[in-house]
């Protein structure tokens, strides 16, 4: 068995997350959807104190990046929208592996959050199916009676023929969900069949140590359903074929491929700084980043604001091949500024004039970013919770 260092481990974590160097080779839009390819999806979320997760995730990858380009990755049917962990864009390429958990939320199998009107659901289908493209404004409803956040039913009938893979997202206009039919969002080519559990299972590991380098059963089962058993099957035949391999690290025992262990042999940018989303793909799964990173982390804005130690809307901070502080941010409309409220440093810091510096590029970077044209620093702290 391969032992690695967390030096180690952390420089092949990176280097599978395209952090800090990023996609290497073609224009913005290629790097994009190359982007989409390594991760597998990236996380979408409404917060917007700065610029939503999904695009701050992409930029963090390609800095030549603009929101503009995932809207016409989405028109241009490379990417499509659906659930991985949580709500997501997904590459095209790996539409038919969303279609197990369609096939199990539509027969039953696993529950959405809403109820199914299945009449209204069938009235709302032939509507778009007439019609085209339609938001959940175009449905008028009359009754008062509301599910989950405060959806009326015809939103839910939406989100229903969604998740279940009859109805898919079309566009965005602002962050309003347009829905289409599935068979007009999909391009002509697309593979539709649907994966057999073994093949699924595989893919499940597969992509899971391309996008993160090296990987435990939990973090590959990391809120998926019913897959737990089909994924240790597929991990027992890949470590047969010699397609994957055991590794340890800080005597924890994880899975790697022999052609992620070879990204050991690369160079690691560690004089450039990366501000990160808090739903990074990098961190989503803050116990392994706490175990391959040392790096404690909560996001705090669904914390009372009496007990934040950090902030709303802390970003966490990559430099030296090392997660090293966090910032909470804050667009001021107003003055066209990029407000760090509280920078909180971690003591592990050892070259801290360097990593100023490396700081100021990167703030000025994710300014222009947020359409601001100034930073500012309004407090900062060095982490004594250790």
């Amino acid at each position: 068995m391969t032992s690695l260092s967390q030096a180690q481990a952390q420089k092949l974590a990176l280097f599978s997350q395209q952090l800090p160097n990023g996609i290497a080779k073609g224009n913005s839009y290629d790097k994009t959807l190359a982007t989409f390819e390594q991760l597998g999806y990236v996380q979408i979320d409404t917060i917007s104190v700065v610029q939503r997760a999904h695009h701050h995730t992409l930029w963090a990858r390609n800095p030549s990046y603009q929101p503009k380009h995932l809207d016409q990755l989405v028109a241009d049917k490379q990417v499509f929208e659906y659930w991985s962990h949580a709500a997501a864009y997904l590459p095209m390429s790996n539409y038919r592996h969303s279609l197990p958990r369609k096939a199990a939320i539509k027969s039953g199998q696993q529950r959405h959050w809403y109820c199914k009107d299945r009449e209204l659901m069938k009235n709302v289908f032939a509507r778009i199916e007439a019609e085209g493209p339609l938001m959940a404004k175009d449905f008028e409803s009359k009754a008062n009676k509301t599910q989950g956040w405060g959806s009326k039913p015809a939103k839910v009938a939406l989100e229903n023929l969604y998740m279940q893979g009859d109805l898919m997202i079309a566009e965005r206009q602002g962050f309003h969900k347009v829905y289409d039919v599935t068979a007009r969002v999909l391009p002509d080519n697309i593979d539709t069949s649907m994966p057999s559990r073994e093949e699924h299972a595989e893919h499940l590991v597969m992509n899971y140590l391309k996008a993160h380098g090296f990987g435990s059963l939990p973090e590959m089962i990391y809120q998926l359903k019913d897959v737990k058993s089909d994924v240790v099957n597929a991990l027992e035949n890949l470590a047969s074929n010699k397609q994957v391999e055991l590794i340890e690290v800080n005597g924890e025992t994880y899975y790697a491929t022999s052609q992620a262990l070879n990204l050991l042999d690369k160079r690691l940018n560690r004089k450039q700084a990366k501000i990160l989303s808090p739903f990074d793909n990098l961190l989503i799964q803050r116990k392994r980043a706490s175990a391959v990173f040392d790096f404690d982390y909560l996001i705090e804005c669904y914390v009372p604001q009496a007990k934040r130690q950090f902030g709303y809307f802390c970003l966490p901070i990559l430099w030296d091949g090392k997660l090293v502080a966090r910032a909470d941010c804050k667009v001021n409309k107003h003055s066209s500024t990029l407000e760090v409220l509280h920078l909180v440093t971690e003591p592990s810091i050892k070259r801290s004039d360097a990593f100023s510096s490396a700081l100021e590029k990167e703030l000025q970077a994710f300014a222009k970013f947020n359409q601001c044209v100034q930073f500012a620093i309004l407090k900062r702290s060095e982490n004594t919770a250790k």
